[in-house]
């Protein structure tokens, strides 16, 4: 089970925003200055008055330091402004949670102690944001059908709002899939500050979801994100009507990594009954149910960033689930698995009926 300390276990904490990072090393490469997005990104970071360094060539280095811990720090006070690879043209797909992953930025800000990134990216973990995304967005239409809706999912290597304010990229992309009438966007956040996003001519064809977990395991697992009751308030904001004073999205949680620790049940019951609450009137909402696992890659990496790591990665309490390639994750056990799934499949639907699960896995 997850280690949480005693003084931690109140079941809801105030509303505390997430602190916008500013981070202490900004690099631009050459080949994204070529690019007129690039020099949006530059604008915007120059008025936030932080340090850019304009790179020689198009390779980021120097971020490795002494040791594990020091390359961490070194990389996550680190953005790099890079032009995408032709290679990021070919889009892979993501189900279940889209048809098509989008990435507008690798690496996250966040500081979470589960962090899927640690087995999925290599090297240090530094935030790369693409300055050519007009052409990334521009090609995703080659990927549209015409017989039905085809998604895409821009969250899959960062938190899209974590970094907006230095970026802009999110409402690049929310205005452009405005005017595709056979796309729809998709992005998760654990950050909150989305007022810039209310009034962009969404169309109806962004799902803006917020990643939500009992209370627990958000405030000890999920450095640097803003606290699970200013999310849900996010979500609000996103959910009302304009007319409200909201955004008018379609929305949707993304339950993760849900974890059963010591009166899991408790924890997410109080989580659920807050997020009832505050979407006290109709909107679209659905629900993403995902528990966690790990790979033994992302257990080596991660013990490395987090020594005193509070996330249980007991391969001996798990189960072992194969890939197609003979790549093994460690899942919950199926017994704690289907009860899991029973408890939170019952209590989303006795509070939300009419809201759908998307899938749970």
């Amino acid at each position: 089970m997850v280690i949480i300390p005693e003084e931690i276990t109140s079941s809801l904490s105030p509303a505390v925003s997430s602190r916008l990072w500013l981070p202490k090393r900004v690099l631009f490469t050459p080949d994204a200055l070529e690019e007129p997005f690039g020099q949006q990104m530059y604008q915007r970071m120059q008025a936030l008055d932080l340090p850019i360094e304009v790179l020689k060539n198009n390779r980021i280095t120097g971020l490795r330091g002494a040791d594990e811990r020091e390359t961490y720090r070194n990389a996550k006070n680190t953005l790099a402004v890079v032009k995408a690879p032709p290679s990021a043209l070919r889009l892979q797909p993501t189900p279940p949670s889209a048809d098509w992953q989008l990435n507008l930025a690798e690496g996250c800000p966040a500081h979470c102690q589960y962090c899927y990134l640690a087995g999925s990216l290599s090297g240090p973990p530094v935030t790369r944001v693409f300055a050519n995304l007009p052409q990334l967005l521009a090609h995703t239409a080659t990927y549209e059908r015409e017989d039905r809706v085809t998604s895409f999912e821009v969250s899959c290597y960062t938190d899209v709002i974590g970094i907006e304010h230095l970026t802009g990229s999110l409402e690049e992309c929310v205005r452009y899939f405005g005017t595709r009438p056979q796309a729809q966007l998709r992005f998760v956040t654990k950050y909150d500050q989305v007022n810039p996003l209310l009034n962009l001519p969404h169309e109806g064809r962004t799902r803006a979801r917020v990643s939500l977990n009992a209370e627990p395991i958000a405030r000890r697992l999920e450095g640097g994100t803003a606290s699970v009751v200013a999310r849900i308030e996010a979500l609000r904001k996103l959910a009302l009507p304009r007319a409200l004073g909201g955004g008018g999205y379609a929305v949707g949680v993304v339950l993760a990594p849900i974890m059963p620790i010591p009166d899991w049940q408790q924890h997410y019951t109080d989580l659920l009954d807050q997020l009832a609450d505050r979407l006290d009137f109709p909107c679209d909402l659905t629900v993403e149910f995902i528990t966690h696992r790990f790979t033994p890659g992302s257990k080596a990496v991660l013990s490395g960033w987090y020594p005193n790591i509070g996330v249980e990665m007991d391969e001996g309490s798990r189960a072992s689930k194969y890939n197609k390639f003979g790549g093994v994750k460690f899942v919950y056990r199926p017994e704690m698995m289907q009860s899991l799934r029973t408890f939170l499949t019952r209590a989303w639907q006795e509070r939300f009926p009419k809201a759908p699960i998307s899938y749970w896995t």
